[in-house]
């Protein structure tokens, strides 16, 4: 039987699903239940990842660090990762992590930036810690440019080196050719990471796996930005049904996610017209609620402004750039009328 790791992704991802409001109390009580299930990885940090509370990614309810405590507290044999955007968190950001218990760290750059980990991926390695190489809008390189940055993340001594659909545009053929050249070219393990904004979370994640991919994320209820990621207690039970072992005990994951979605979830996380749209277009999955409030402001489609951010090309860390196209949008709105 083929062992997978799951990483539990929904006090990270699913931080900007409740515009990073997450209390202490719920990190503990969600922390504890994934803990009891057998979850071997639980993120926990600003959607952002470390340093991202500010004005322009959106300020938590409570300082990050002072979360990660309260969860390595319940953790139990389960550990605690933190996400580090280069560039948005720093190496202070992560040695007090560390200091508060977390064990692990995804260092997480744009797909064709991963020669900015370095530093970070070294300085936690020295700190003892294990360390994946997180390689965001994996989309947009073709599988070779991956394979080239994957390399470097992983010449950084990096333990795993993640592809990751961070806009939920990747159809299966694009996850296998991926991952299956990472599998041939590279001696670390490797890890996938899906959005579901094209309905292919599951089904994506499952190519991951066919294509050699071990690591795998999922997030409790699909809680995590634009249409969420690969359901975990879904994915735990079809896992199970296809002969691999995950370690996690299904009724408990069920049990959680009835937990989360009657007191956590703001809303169903489904597949809304603008979600399926950042999926369509090829935009960060982050962008979503941006992108809805400053079609608010502006009085335009949130729909328009992510498909032109997509035809820009915009990767994560240019979050102003959402403000600058539905103004500019507006502007010729009122020019035509």
């Amino acid at each position: 039987m083929k062992k997978l790791l799951i990483t539990e992704v929904a006090l990270r991802d699913g931080s900007h699903v409740v515009g990073h409001q997450f209390t202490k109390e719920q990190v503990r009580n969600v922390t504890k239940q994934l803990s009891a299930a057998g979850v071997p990885y639980i993120e926990v940090t600003h959607g952002d990842g470390l340093g991202g509370s500010s004005l322009q990614y959106g300020f938590s309810k409570e300082y990050d660090i002072e979360l990660i405590k309260v969860a390595v507290e319940e953790a139990g044999n389960s550990t605690i990762a933190v996400l580090l955007l280069p560039g948005i968190g720093t190496i202070e950001d992560l040695k007090k992590a560390y200091d508060a218990g977390a064990r692990m760290v995804r260092v997480a750059t744009h797909v064709t930036e991963a020669d900015v980990s370095k530093q970070h991926i070294e300085t936690a390695k020295a700190m003892g810690m294990e360390v994946v190489g997180f390689l965001m809008m994996a989309h947009s390189a073709s599988p070779e440019v991956v394979l080239e940055q994957a390399k470097l993340m992983e010449s950084y001594g990096a333990d795993v080196v993640y592809v990751t659909d961070s806009a939920g545009a990747m159809l299966p053929s694009d996850v296998i050719a991926r991952i299956s050249l990472l599998k041939t070219h590279l001696s670390v393990d490797i890890g996938f990471h899906a959005h579901n904004n094209l309905s292919l979370a599951i089904a994506n994640t499952l190519a991951a796996i066919e294509a050699g991919a071990n690591r795998i994320d999922g997030s409790v209820c699909c809680l995590g930005a634009g249409a969420g990621n690969a359901q975990t207690e879904v994915l735990v039970g079809v896992l199970d049904r296809l002969g691999y072992e995950t370690g996690i005990d299904l009724y408990n994951m069920l049990d959680l996610a009835d937990d989360v979605r009657a007191n956590l979830l703001p809303a169903p996380q489904d597949i809304t017209s603008s979600s399926f749209i950042m999926g369509y277009a090829g935009v960060y999955s982050s962008f979503l609620r941006h992108a809805v409030l400053a079609a608010e402001r502006f009085g335009v489609d949130a729909r328009d402004i992510l498909v032109e951010l997509g035809k820009r090309k915009v990767v994560g860390g240019q979050e102003d750039m959402i403000i600058e196209v539905a103004q500019q949008m507006a502007e010729k709105k009122v020019s035509v009328s």
